[in-house]
């Protein structure tokens, strides 16, 4: 009775709301049916019919909504109008670091302060101002009085020094740097991503991504307007900009920003400013759990925890210990078009694609060459799809036409093109490439495994392996370096390492940390340096990494000599078995 109800309800919701051919519909039910062995169907069906239908109508909802804005016209500052009408004296943003309260008339008047501050310098629609700045209310103000008069930001990573900063400011064309007093010894908008091929690339945000990001999370999760989000990331990056700061412009809610994360502050100030919903990066939940326990824990209202990288390993313990019913996880990219959310709080889970209505979003685990990275397709050209269990590099549909499934690139046409690949689907399509490889359960659960290319995750931020390479070969008169990931026990992401063809066996280490210091963001610097005779090319003049990253820090395997940035010290010091013991503990703080 149940089964037969719900193949109407698919059946009804495919062929009235997506408005789908008959043909479609029955055929991709017969032949899931089929394909997975007739009862198993029924098993999927049953258990994940109300998500994928929740999910669909989440997709459809905003999709909608996106298409009403652009036929409108109406853009993030007009969206952020309404709110400021609806409920002018409402808190619109809150900044711990001095406590100061903005309502939303004050966050609209100071950001048409600043339309009209760059209007009577001369700059109009379509120029690019770049903004150099911690988190704080101000930093919101300046890019949406951007927005106002039509200038593009440009929002730079106060982390970045010399080369990757001048390439940030130079690449965005900006005629203006806006900058915070704090980074004076430095001398809609783009998001510079990680750039898994080289330096920074900017990605571009068009006002409908905006939105979408945005109220993907919304509906998705479920969150309401009365709710105050509490946003401790970085507002250069999008999780905390957009996700984050998105749900007070577009949605009204309360959003209070601290300058940077304190693991011994962060219940305090939930408990200070009354906030319903955290955000997080995995790092960060692991910097928690490592707190000794405190009254504090238990006194807030935090219903929701919203964010990525949360490790399956502690996802019970982070949500039990804190009292979080609901851990809203997602996946995505400031530029992709495949974002996925964990809307039911599966554990480990980072989002989900409908295995019975996989028509309806159209993305995809595609087999992967596990040493080379590259797609595997079949005799007919096309890329071969991944079973459930099967690991695979994660692919969205390029449609232009669909605000849900466009792409709309990089600054940089030709970094744009690197991450589109052709016949992915089916012969003729275009597809955007993720670089991430995951894996999906049979219920259609995706599970976040590994970044593919030269890039790894450390900090929560992510290092281009290319460019950390660039600086220490320079750094050591233009010698070979590989750099790569190392997983580190008891850590979230990679730890960087550094492969360096030295017949010396060393350099000045304590000079070489000097350098690296003015040269690199913290998070980018190599915490492992390996020293060798030289090292292995392929054919076409590419480190080869990956017996270099298997073999990883272990003296006990690697014969070269090992050494590792000693946090207290500030400089590498010889890595021998007692001090890898050490970092195996947890003892050694990296």
């Amino acid at each position: 009775m149940l089964l037969g109800a719900s193949l109407v309800g698919v059946l009804l919701f495919s062929k009235l709301v997506l408005k789908l051919p008959w043909t479609q519909v029955g055929f991709s039910l017969l032949f899931l049916y089929l394909g997975s062995g007739g009862w198993r169907f029924v098993r999927i069906f049953v258990k994940t019919i109300r998500r994928d239908i929740f999910g669909g109508m989440v997709l459809l909802k905003v999709k909608a909504k996106v298409r009403r804005y652009l036929r409108e016209q109406r853009t993030v500052p007009i969206l952020f109008a309404s709110m400021v009408q609806r409920h002018p004296d409402k808190t619109a943003l809150i900044f711990e670091g001095t406590d100061t309260h903005w309502t939303f008339r004050q966050l609209d008047d100071y950001s048409s302060s600043v339309a009209n501050f760059l209007q009577a310098r001369g700059l109009a629609s379509g120029d690019v101002a770049a903004l150099f700045m911690e988190n704080r209310n101000e930093f919101v103000g300046l890019w949406l009085g951007m927005a106002k008069l039509g200038v593009e930001a440009a929002l730079i990573n106060t982390n970045l020094r010399r080369d990757a900063l001048c390439h940030c400011l130079t690449t965005s064309q900006a005629r203006v740097l806006i900058f915070g007093s704090e980074m004076a010894p430095d001398k809609l908008f783009y998001i510079y991503t990680s750039g898994t091929t080289g330096l920074p690339k900017a990605a571009i945000v068009v006002h409908s991504r905006y939105y979408r990001m945005a109220a993907l999370v919304y509906y998705g999760f479920r969150m309401r307007p009365d709710d105050i989000v509490y946003d401790c990331l970085p507002l250069y990056h999008s999780a905390g900009n957009i996700v984050g700061i998105g749900q007070c412009l577009l949605h009204g809610m309360t959003v209070v920003i601290r300058k940077k994360f304190s693991a011994s502050r962060f219940w305090d100030d939930c408990i200070k400013y009354n906030c319903t919903i955290v955000q997080y990066i995995g790092e960060l939940c692991r910097y928690l759990l490592n707190q000794p326990p405190r009254e504090a824990e238990h006194q807030h209202r935090v219903r929701m925890a919203l964010g990525n990288g949360l490790r399956q390993s502690i996802w019970t313990d982070f949500s039990s210990r804190f009292h979080i019913p609901q851990v809203a996880e997602f996946y995505g990219a400031t530029e992709c078009n495949c974002s996925v959310g964990n809307f039911d709080s599966q554990v480990g889970a980072c989002g989900f694609n409908s295995r019975i209505l996989s028509f309806v979003y159209p993305i995809r685990l595609v087999r992967v060459n596990e040493d080379t990275m590259e797609l595997i397709r079949g005799p007919n050209g096309v890329c071969l799809p991944c079973q459930p269990g099967e690991p695979g590099q994660l692919v969205g549909r390029i449609i232009q036409q669909d605000p849900l499934r466009r792409f709309d690139g990089y600054l940089n046409q030709g970094a744009s093109n690197k991450k589109i690949a052709k016949d992915v689907f089916q012969k003729g399509d275009q597809a955007y490439l993720t670089g991430d490889v995951l894996v999906m359960d049979e219920l259609g659960y995706l599970y976040f495994r590994d970044r593919t290319g030269d890039t790894f995750r450390w900090k929560g931020e992510n290092v281009s392996t290319t460019e950390v390479e660039g600086t220490l070969s320079r750094l050591l008169d233009m010698t070979d370096v590989a750099v790569y990931g190392v997983e580190v026990p008891g850590t979230e992401g990679r730890a960087g390492m550094a492969a360096v063809a030295n017949s010396a066996g060393s350099c000045d280490l304590e000079h070489f940390a000097q350098l690296l210091e003015k040269e690199l963001p913290l998070y980018a610097r190599p915490i492992f340096l390996r020293f060798l005779p030289e090292l292995h090319k392929t054919g076409t003049f590419k480190l080869q990494k990956m017996e270099l990253r298997k073999e990883g820090f272990n003296p006990a395997v690697v014969r070269d000599p090992l050494f590792y940035l000693d946090a207290r010290k500030g400089r590498y010091v010889p890595l021998d078995q007692k001090a890898y013991a050490r970092i195996q503990a947890g003892e050694e703080k990296l």
